[in-house]
């Protein structure tokens, strides 16, 4: 049904749009002449094929040329070399709103999308009720899209891609803007999409739909497919990357110098960084895992029964925990010089989410802060093989389950 061979895209990159004729004109002139001008290569060589009745899902970063993908699937680009081949009729769900006319009602856009797919307007009146229903947009039926709001955009513009009968559906990232409930309702709609044959190429970051629905994955990186197989070996492979990445990422920023940070100096905390249950020093976890929070310091006199403490608090600011030494009863009679205090956490129990950690070293009173590093270092926890998903924390509890009584069965003669 779709087939890409040995495809590029370039596109010409401009650091400032044309604010006159005259700067549109020296533009022109540069491409005329053949000067250099930035280029940007949004796919390289890419070769595929989809065949009858296929789901097929695209993953990678931004940028990747995912999209770009299915512009050219649509006919909305045209490829710079190589060859798409594309058999059916096609319903493409690309961007919020594309296909629409603002001014126009949700109605008469409806019968504008059947009209682009040459679906006479006696068919698309048939088909009218079902479109509304599965948007469910009845009391708004009538007013101009422009007064949607994305959320509505997204639920009229899939209903319609769905109930126009293609051989071949192209969906982008676009249903991360439907709420939580009408997400699902679509995913539901393409899976009995697929089971009437229907071809689909789908964009999406869910990984976890892109390995319910499809039946291969091909993984995007810089315009070129870095792998192509089984959903679930492709998307484990691309988390694996995207840990990796993110891990240079986390340590990156954990050894900066510049975090707010006070205190009287007389102790100060040099180094602070994570380890494992190995001693490798790491930023991710698995929820369950063995976590340590290492934090040097070097006192330059003699101090008295210190407190060290840490807060951790989830990145859009939810305080989780506050521990220090001093309300676990781990006394430190004095310190000074260089030392090491460590805090083990043997079952972490965060669930996925990036969290940021604060330190601080005070007297055994509170009243004086030595060093107080906020929120200065961060560590992330991805999904693992822990089974809870959902919410904050894992509590790691028990189900029981006692009969209290057992109904009795009266036979009637």
């Amino acid at each position: 049904m779709i087939r890409f061979d040995r495809v590029s895209k370039r596109f010409h990159t401009h650091r400032q749009r044309p604010r006159s004729f005259h700067e549109l004109f020296i533009e022109g002139w540069k491409l005329w002449r053949r000067q250099p001008v930035e280029t940007f290569w949004a796919l390289r060589d890419v070769s595929f094929e989809v065949q009858p009745g296929e789901t097929v899902g695209l993953i990678g970063p931004n940028g990747a040329g995912k999209s770009t993908v299915l512009k050219l699937a649509a006919r909305v680009l045209e490829p710079t070399s190589g060859w798409v081949v594309v058999r059916g009729r096609v319903a493409a769900l690309l961007e919020l709103g594309v296909g629409f006319h603002p001014e126009l009602t949700g109605r008469e856009n409806i019968f504008l999308n059947g009209a682009f797919l040459g679906i006479p307007s006696q068919e698309m009146a048939r088909r009218l009720d079902a479109i509304v229903a599965f948007a469910e947009l009845e009391d708004y039926l009538d007013v101009p899209v422009k007064h949607y709001s994305s959320g509505m955009y997204v639920r009229l513009a899939f209903a319609v891609s769905v109930y126009l009968d293609a051989e071949i559906l192209l969906v982008d990232e676009v249903l991360a803007v439907g709420d939580a409930a009408f997400q699902q309702k679509c995913l539901d709609h393409l899976s009995t999409l697929q089971r009437s044959g229907v071809t689909i190429l789908l964009v999406s970051h869910d990984l976890n739909a892109v390995q319910r629905l499809c039946h291969r994955a091909l993984w995007f990186d810089h315009g070129r497919i870095r792998m192509e197989g089984a959903p679930a070996g492709v998307v484990q492979a691309y988390l694996d990357y995207v840990h990796c990445r993110d891990e240079r990422t986390l340590t990156a920023h954990n050894q900066k110098d510049a975090f707010p940070r006070w205190g009287s100096g007389r102790l100060r905390i040099e180094r602070v960084y994570l380890t494992d249950a190995t001693g490798m020093e790491r930023y991710q976890f698995e929820t369950g895992e063995t976590i340590r929070i290492h934090l040097h310091y070097q006192a330059f006199e003699r101090i008295e029964r210190p407190i060290f403490g840490l807060a951790i608090h989830r990145h859009d600011g939810v305080h989780i925990c506050g521990p220090n030494t001093g309300f676990s009863g781990f006394e430190l009679p004095w310190v000074e010089g260089e030392g090491e205090v460590i805090y083990t956490v043997s079952s972490l129990p965060l669930l996925e989410g990036t969290y940021l950690v604060s330190v601080s070293a005070t007297d055994e009173w509170d009243m004086e802060t030595f060093d107080y590093h906020d929120r200065a270092y961060m560590f992330r926890v991805i999904r693992g093989r822990h089974p809870e998903r959902y919410g904050l924390m894992a509590m790691n509890g028990q189900w029981d389950h006692e009969r209290l009584s057992i109904p009795r069965v009266v036979l009637s003669r």
